[in-house]
């Protein structure tokens, strides 16, 4: 793909919901320089919404996070909104979610009504025109770089699609092997293994997969800070900094129990009692004040095998959207652009 091929699209944002962002999934390598990585919350959604689109899963997105966010496009576009379950009209009438979706130029697009949890994720077939930090879209508000969308901006997009219409509009154009995760139980389980403090703390161990959990209205991309029973280590005297994974869980002086996000900073000297498995990590992303959940204790090798699955089914879902798209005649970031 080159910059010949593609042609500028602007998007004009009418609402901009709570708190909508540029995103995509966060720097690399960039916590050896004490930055850290950001990126989507959801990363399971953000992915999966890019390659629906027709891009690389690194692409830049945007982020949705609550309230009513509404755009136009100047033309015809391609983009998929993945998510929790929200309700999305194009002109008035209602479109699925987790599926590609063809925008005719002017229509008036409006996502509302999250359920389930936080963060809906829309991406576009092409290129965000958007600033990087790092080589990166994600924001890091703490060094000036909010990304934040607001109601009256326009967005460009720098595009392969030119439009596309099909003679059977009522039947459905795509079906895919979507991953859709399962937003709907009251109490979420989440799958966690030991942390370096698991041994050190008695009775940790039954009182995670025992008891439920709310999440906590200071929760944010740093961490989640739930309310519920906790046990403090035993003999463990003053803990030195150190670093701290996405997912661990921290039981500071108070009786709270936190789970860093992909916004953590890099160092703490809490202990860390348990470390969410990574497939969980994007649940954990989705989860709002007055979420429930518990925990359920599993070994490395089972967490280890569960993340490989969540990526095989990404790597099946990319191979049937190339393979569709190739057959369509859509733009598709590992096809060749069309001949000029």
């Amino acid at each position: 793909m080159t910059a010949i091929d593609e042609h500028p699209v602007s998007l004009t944002v009418h609402e901009a919901g709570w708190l909508s962002t540029f995103q995509d999934l966060g720097r690399e390598d960039s916590e050896a320089l004490g930055v850290p990585c950001g990126g989507a919350a959801d990363q399971l959604s953000a992915a999966t919404a890019n390659i629906l689109a027709g891009n690389g899963r690194k692409a830049a997105l945007l982020e949705i996070m609550g309230g009513r966010f509404s755009f136009t496009p100047e033309r015809d576009v391609l983009c998929a909104v993945t998510g929790v379950p929200a309700d999305i009209t194009v002109n008035g009438d209602p479109v699925p979610m987790w599926e590609p979706l063809c925008l005719p130029a002017g229509a008036r697009v409006v996502i509302a009504n999250a359920k389930g949890g936080m963060r809906n994720y829309l991406a576009f077939s092409g290129h965000l025109d958007t600033p990087r930090f790092m080589g990166s879209a994600a924001p890091e508000a703490r060094m000036g770089f909010p990304q934040q969308i607001t109601a009256g901006q326009r967005i460009l997009l720098r595009t392969r699609y030119r439009g596309f219409t099909h003679p059977y509009l009522d039947q459905p154009l795509f079906r895919l092997p979507v991953p859709v995760p399962d937003f709907n139980p009251a109490v979420w389980t989440i799958d966690v293994v030991d942390g370096p403090e698991t041994g050190r703390t008695p009775g940790i161990r039954k009182l995670l997969e025992s008891s439920h959990y709310t999440v906590g209205p200071r929760s944010n991309h740093v961490g989640l800070r739930l309310d519920g029973p906790v046990v403090h280590p035993e003999g463990l005297g003053e803990i030195v900094s150190h670093g701290v994974p996405i997912g661990a869980f921290e039981i500071p002086h108070g009786d709270e129990l936190i789970i860093l996000g992909r916004s953590r900073t890099l160092t703490a000297g809490y202990p860390i009692v348990a470390i969410a498995a990574k497939a969980s990590l994007p649940m954990l992303g989705q989860a709002s004040p007055g979420r429930k959940m518990t925990f359920r204790w599993v070994g490395n090798e089972q967490a280890v095998e569960a993340y490989r699955e969540q990526q095989r089914g990404l790597a099946l879902l990319e191979e049937r959207v190339r393979a569709v798209f190739g057959a369509v005649g859509l733009p598709h970031a590992a096809l060749p652009a069309p001949a000029a």
